[in-house]
């Protein structure tokens, strides 16, 4: 399939020349060549050389309409199909988690709740993902909060929440969640340990703000 220039920088189709050259600059940080200390250096060269050439044809008015014009050939933009491509991501992501891949992970993640806002499952996993990475903690709270808006009952989501601002130091909100957690899961005993936590913490200092 025809490679999709959008998706390897992480922008929508409508995005503009400037939030693509932001986002790029961004992806550039992160994935530069001389930066990577994983083993395989080549696949890191491979995926700035992809991140430069689709930032050449994107910000290019004739090669994007080109571009634009190839896509519509050969992707249909049904929901149903972005349903899919958003199955798709979710699966690389599950398999990169499991094997360890954290980054891989989350941008496979990331890519499916863009496909796909209304799955609380990728949603779920990213928030896991992020809360793996330590610069992420912000991306992870943001991710587990909108899992949670999309099963409020849930209560494995609501415990992750709870977990994940405990860890941010988002203390209060912490608690809110875990004691919602308790309310749909009450024999859970990582759910009363966190809980307790919280309390023996407030008793020895102020809680910080959630």
């Amino acid at each position: 399939m025809k490679i999709n220039y959008y998706d390897v920088l992480g922008v929508q189709r409508s995005a503009s020349e400037q939030e693509i050259r932001e986002r790029f600059r961004t992806l550039v940080r992160e994935n530069h060549p001389d930066r990577y200390k994983g083993t395989d250096k080549a696949e890191a060269e491979r995926k700035f050389q992809a991140l430069t050439e689709a930032v050449n044809v994107l910000t290019n008015p004739v090669r994007r309409r080109q571009h634009d014009s190839e896509l519509n050939v050969g992707i249909s933009r049904t929901s149903a199909d972005l349903t899919q491509v958003a199955k798709v991501y979710l699966a690389k992501g599950v398999k990169a988690f499991k094997e360890g891949d954290i980054r891989a992970a989350y941008e496979n993640f990331d890519m499916a709740v863009k496909h796909n806002p209304n799955d609380a499952k990728a949603f779920h996993y990213l928030a896991l993902a992020a809360s793996r990475i330590p610069a992420y903690a912000r991306q992870a709270v943001q991710a587990i909060e909108t899992a949670v808006q999309r099963e409020p009952v849930n209560a494995t989501y609501l415990k992750d929440a709870g977990m994940i601002c405990k860890r941010a130091g988002l203390n209060a909100k912490a608690e809110r969640y875990l004691n919602e957690a308790l309310k749909w899961d009450p024999s859970s005993i990582e759910i009363q340990n966190a809980l307790a936590d919280l309390r023996q913490g407030k008793g020895a200092a102020a809680p910080k703000k959630g």
